[in-house]
């Protein structure tokens, strides 16, 4: 069963006949919101909203590790995200982009289920961030849906709340970043700690700090509006995914 973790502008999935909720509770405490179990083109799916249903959870505060163990621990077999995204380089407000690789500028977060108590050291490998399969199975379906998906670029996760300065974004493109945003880890990786395949599709939202209609300030009325339309695209494309998993 393919599970949908939907960001900004995707608290609730419009698409998914809902069959039924639960109320899940893990080792890692409270996953940010119910499960919502169905159908998505008449296949079942579970669906998460990483922020609440009310988009309460701010990204430095979402419960990561209760997310993805909830969603395995109830049957899912793999995690396709949706995140809003800056760009950096290579993208537009209102492109869909797939990532291939990411850059960590988080802390503080709980980022590991292999945190000493299993007596031993545990390491996962992270060579390939976003699994390969679900990766093409994602660009099939945009190809169907006739919907352009970017193929590939390298996600900067950071901490947030707050957006960055224009001097930040500029380290983060000299490290090869191409996208900003706040919920790409450890998300990603605690997915690969439980062997579920994970992508992330991201809606690129603004022009990121310093750059393009940026340079001075980020228009978070703006922000709003390309989202809207981005989240339209998105439930298009997860219409066509959903069939191929």
């Amino acid at each position: 069963m393919l599970a949908i973790i939907g960001g900004s502008g995707l608290t609730r999935l419009s698409t998914l006949a809902v069959a039924h909720r639960e109320v899940v509770r893990t080792p890692y405490g409270d996953p940010s919101s119910t499960l919502l179990f169905g159908e998505v083109a008449g296949v079942e799916v579970v669906f998460l909203a990483r922020h609440g249903h009310g988009h309460t959870i701010p990204p430095h505060r979402v419960n990561y590790r209760a997310n993805v163990w909830a969603l395995k621990q109830r049957g899912a077999t793999g995690i396709l995200a949706v995140a809003s995204v800056g760009g950096i380089r290579d993208c537009s407000p209102g492109d869909l982009v797939l990532p291939d690789q990411l850059i960590d500028y988080t802390a503080g977060r709980e980022a590991t289920y292999f945190d000493g108590g299993e007596g031993k050291v545990v390491h996962v490998d992270f060579t390939q961030p976003y699994d390969p399969g679900l990766r093409a199975k994602c660009l099939a379906a945009a190809a169907a849906a006739r919907l352009p998906l970017r193929d590939g670029g390298v996600y900067g996760a950071v901490n947030g709340p707050r957006l960055e300065t224009a001097a930040e974004v500029a380290r983060m493109e000299g490290d090869g970043a191409t996208l900003v945003g706040m919920t790409g880890m450890p998300e990603a990786v605690l997915a690969r700690e439980l062997d579920l395949p994970y992508a992330v599709i991201c809606v690129v939202v603004n022009h990121a700090a310093g750059r393009g209609d940026s340079a001075q300030a980020i228009s978070l009325a703006g922000i709003a509006q390309v989202l809207e339309a981005g989240m339209s695209h998105v439930r298009t494309l997860l219409d066509h995914i959903a069939p191929a998993w």
